[in-house]
């Protein structure tokens, strides 16, 4: 095979002996993300679409704050009823089964603080639906005062996880929120400011993934959340352990 050498000759040159190429303006890759070295420390706040986010996003930074001594409150958006496509339970008592499976899962990781807003999940949001969403979310940082507020990050592909980041970053600008505001990835994965080690608490959040039988009957998503924490560990952990990744919404970490 003959050998291949990129030595600039080829490029368009105009009459200044500057490049026309169609790259010479072409941007830097993004950073590498850093590496969380510890938690932020205080009052924790996370904010989550549906039943079963606590755990699939943030649910090992949330265990590692618990373990640091922080206070942890779940602020759970929406009653998940649409978790059961088939139904396969009765809708009667499907909303309390799904806050049920939450307070489990969060007992797993050492959370028992949880709050649940009974909004309807997988609806087509009008302004009135958002503005009242804002007005919970207010509400909620106001009784909290949170040092740390975890949300769903910018580009989550989930309509729910959209409108909710949307909702929580108005409410964070309405209170002139002073602290630090994380976003986590569930459906979509981002390009991370942070990734954070959770290997030491990745059993708990394994068992707390595992108390959702409601939607393990119809999706195996706690193997794609170790799959998820496990492709994290690839920049600092060389491919060992699990890792969650966060992107900075408000906020500084030093």
């Amino acid at each position: 095979m003959a050998e291949v050498r990129f030595d600039g000759s080829h490029l368009i040159r105009n009459h200044d002996g500057m490049s026309d190429s169609p790259f010479a303006d072409i941007p830097p890759p993004p950073p590498e993300p850093r590496k969380m070295e510890k938690l932020p420390s205080g009052a924790v706040l996370a904010f989550v679409p549906h039943p079963d986010d606590e755990i699939a996003g943030p649910g090992g930074a949330l265990c590692l704050h618990r373990r640091q001594g922080d206070p942890v409150r779940v602020t759970v958006a929406t009653d998940g009823q649409a978790g059961d496509p088939d139904g396969k339970h009765d809708a009667s008592s499907f909303g309390a089964l799904r806050r049920d499976e939450t307070r489990s899962g969060l007992a797993e990781i050492g959370v028992h603080d949880v709050q649940f807003w009974g909004f309807p999940d997988g609806q087509v949001l009008s302004k009135s639906d958002l503005n009242m969403g804002l007005e919970k979310a207010i509400a909620t940082l106001e009784a909290t005062k949170p040092d740390i507020v975890y949300l769903p990050w910018e580009l989550e592909g989930h309509p729910d996880h959209h409108a909710l980041y949307h909702i929580v970053v108005r409410a964070l600008a309405a209170v002139d929120f002073a602290g630090v505001a994380l976003g986590y990835e569930v459906w979509n994965a981002m390009v991370p400011d942070f990734v954070l080690d959770i290997s030491e608490v990745m059993p708990a959040k394994l068992a707390a993934l595992e108390r959702f039988p409601s939607q393990l009957d119809y999706s195996r998503f706690d193997n794609c959340i170790v799959g998820l924490n496990m492709y994290r560990s690839l920049v600092h952990g060389a491919g060992h352990g699990h890792w969650e990744a966060y992107r900075v919404v408000r906020g500084k970490i030093d």
